[in-house]
């Protein structure tokens, strides 16, 4: 079975050669983990450094394609024999790998958190601010940058941050002006009675459907959104195949019906039905 050698200088290949010959008992090794038809040909031999060469076998497992296995193999100063140091399964440069592990603050997605899912608190989350509570002098002093409440004492409000990330995904979701319901509709949202406006400066943009008959019911929308359960939009009535004629009543053609059966005589005097 050809053997490829790939070493860090030849030179020092060459004064390996022991090692680097060893390959009947590098795969030996590697069957005896992997086990019967799980080791392929040998693809390379690299020097590791004095006295230590690591031998790549191919494997043949379905589930690690591009994976080899590599033993490494030693030897003792001024010793001609190789000695089995590790067996491992390792990826080449094409093998199947599993995706990179992501810390689940970046893995999460919108809809994850189950009803008794909690979330771990998070210290310095740029989507918010320290909250704090407003008098009247600090509201003449503080402005509109800062995000205070009043009353209410809640620990962290929205950051400017949090604030444009929401406005952001919510005008180019599904409740936006580019919606397949909001570019059919006949009016936006600023003109339906059901539009309930939000409160702060997110009411420029946005607010809450209150029409149990929409798909947004309960939902935030923008101002320019839209869909078929407008308040002031109807359907246009519909138009007949054919035009309907009036009614003709024939009065010269009079059928005589009785309403009440006939009497007859029979000779003997007795009324006969």
């Amino acid at each position: 079975m050809p053997t490829t050698t790939m070493s860090r200088p030849t030179a020092r290949a060459a004064k390996e050669a022991v090692l680097t010959a060893a390959v009947d008992l590098a795969r030996e090794a590697a069957v005896e983990i992997a086990g019967p038809g799980e080791v392929g040909e040998h693809l390379a031999a690299v020097v590791d450094g004095e006295r230590l060469v690591t031998h790549h076998f191919a494997s043949l497992n379905p589930g690690y394609r591009g994976w080899t296995w590599a033993v490494t193999v030693a030897r003792p100063p001024r010793s001609r024999t190789a000695t089995v140091c590790e067996v491992n399964l390792v990826p080449g440069d094409d093998a199947l790998l599993a995706p990179a592990w992501l810390p689940w603050a970046e893995r999460l997605q919108p809809g994850d958190v189950g009803p008794a899912d909690v979330l771990p608190h998070v210290v310095d989350d740029p989507r918010l601010d320290q909250g704090y509570e407003a008098t009247d002098e600090d509201a003449d002093v503080l402005g509109d940058d800062l995000h205070f409440e009043m009353g209410l004492g809640r620990a962290r409000v929205l950051s400017r941050v949090g604030r444009d990330d929401a406005v952001t995904r919510w005008y180019d979701g599904e409740r936006g002006p580019n919606a397949a319901s909001a570019v059919a509709a006949a009016a936006p949202c600023s003109t339906c009675g059901f539009f309930v406006k939000l409160s702060g400066s997110l009411r420029r943009v946005f607010g809450v459907c209150a029409n149990e008959w929409s798909p947004d019911d309960g939902r935030v929308v923008s101002v320019d959104h839209g869909c078929g359960a407008h308040s002031e939009t109807d359907v246009a009535e519909a138009s007949m195949l054919h035009k309907v004629s009036p009614p003709v009543v024939d009065e010269f053609d009079l059928e005589i019906v009785a309403s009440t059966p006939l009497v007859d005589e029979d000779p003997t005097g007795a009324p006969t039905v």
